[in-house]
């Protein structure tokens, strides 16, 4: 979705497990992020090792941001059904 009127960022993010049950495993959230919105929404549309086939969502908050730097403080809460 495209929008002349807000801020939105295309993100193809990969979350990297690198210690216990899932080290090694991936989670894959592609999709479109509203960075000035509260609380952005995105899928969970896969991933690799223990979350192949896993989907559900995530949702970013952004407690914090600099924008001379742009470093930010975000949280992800991530929502996963894997087989």
């Amino acid at each position: 979705m495209a929008s002349q009127e807000e801020l939105g960022l295309l993100m193809a993010m990969n979350f990297a497990f690198t210690e216990g049950k899932y080290n090694g495993s991936t989670i894959s959230v592609p999709g479109r992020n509203a960075v000035y919105a509260k609380v952005r929404e995105m899928a969970v549309i896969g991933g690799s090792g223990l979350f192949r086939f896993a989907r559900g969502y995530v949702q970013a908050r952004t407690y914090k941001f600099n924008s001379t730097s742009g470093d930010a403080i975000v949280e992800y809460t991530v929502s996963v059904f894997h087989y």
